[in-house]
């Protein structure tokens, strides 16, 4: 039995492979449903989309890294499990990794997609469907997930309590709205600045993984942070992220709410870790330990941490820029969705 789950998995490693090759040689018909995609949403841009499916390619079906990270799960040879999957439509694609789960333990995705992102996984499943038939039916797309056997389901702190409240019969894991926060020591780099810059605007910050507040050692004057992002200065061009720095510049002066900007991003002092489109809070630290009181006081709030070490065995730390960039072992939430789907069986 276990020799016959091996050898299903090696053909679905395979075809998943073929799957990224696909997407790494962006066919003409791959470009049109990426313009597709950007009409329907503008917050799409082809950059971002390229980005986001490069990363998909090259981080989540590549063969090494697939055989590397499923060798760590027991996988069962029992029959499917209908997983209903909400997706969000924050950024493209960004539910991608669930389904893949689903589909690497033999179950069926029930998928509820979001109507900010309707175009691009359709179109992937449908490739995958061509590369293999064994793939058909493997990917439902559906209104209503009254027929799943468990839920996955991600969105924002209002719909995960509908979510926690409707689906609380079934196994589930309901994931709520999170934003990352970037830790500064005052010795950064202008490259590690330029990289930080990658964290914060990278899919115009709306992605959980993106920093949206900073901590800085007390005494740094936050307004040197706008020389190190200059480069990323043309993302006001965008009529969306412009609107919305608009607006919120609006809002604070009218308010009198003390605050700095420039001419593409609004830096403001907050407790808060999530901020609004162009808007980045940040909040000063005192010591080592007052730093890691705040993380923790915030940490049902932070999808990840971002900077500088400041002791070497803090390990929980991601380099500057690499925030948009996880691994497949990299869960949201730190929730293992792989044994989760494991545990069905």
């Amino acid at each position: 039995m276990i020799k016959n789950i091996e050898n299903k998995n090696s053909r679905l490693i395979q075809n998943l492979s073929k799957l990224a090759d696909y997407i790494l040689s962006f066919p003409n018909d791959l470009k049109e449903k990426m313009t597709e995609a950007f009409y329907k949403n503008n917050w799409f841009t082809i950059e971002n989309q390229e980005i986001m499916l490069r990363a998909i390619a090259s981080d989540y079906l590549q063969k090494e890294k697939l055989e590397s990270w499923i060798s760590n799960y027991e996988f069962k040879n029992t029959t499917s499990k209908k997983i209903g999957l909400v997706m969000a439509g924050n950024i493209p694609l960004v539910g991608f990794h669930d389904l893949l789960c689903v589909w690497l333990n033999g179950n069926i995705g029930l998928v509820k997609l979001s109507s900010k992102d309707e175009v691009l996984l359709p179109f992937l499943v449908q490739q995958l469907e061509m590369i293999s038939s064994s793939f058909i039916g493997k990917t439902i797309f559906v209104e209503r997930l009254n027929d799943a056997d468990a839920i996955i389901a991600t969105g924002s702190n209002n719909s995960a309590r509908y979510f926690e409240y409707y689906f609380k019969d079934k196994p589930h894991i309901i994931r709520s709205s999170r934003s990352s926060v970037a830790v500064l020591n005052g010795n950064e780099t202008s490259t590690e600045i330029l990289d930080l810059g990658k964290d914060i605007f990278r899919y115009f910050g709306l992605g959980c993984r993106n920093v949206s507040k900073l901590f800085l050692p007390e005494g740094f004057d936050p307004t040197t942070i706008f020389k190190g992002l200059e480069f990323y200065s043309e993302i006001v061009q965008h009529n969306k992220y412009k609107n919305n720095f608009d607006y919120n510049c609006t809002i604070l002066l009218m308010n009198k709410t003390p605050h700095f900007a420039n001419e593409f991003l609004i830096l403001q002092e907050k407790q808060q870790v999530a901020s609004r489109v162009a808007t980045l809070h940040y909040e000063f630290y005192n010591s080592e330990k007052d730093l890691q009181e705040k993380l923790l006081k915030s940490k049902n709030e932070i999808q990840c941490i971002v900077g500088a070490r400041l002791q070497k065995e803090h390990n929980i730390f991601i380099p500057f820029g690499k925030s948009q960039e996880p691994a497949l072992n990299d869960f949201a939430d730190k929730i293992d969705t792989m044994k989760f789907l494991c545990s069905l069986n």
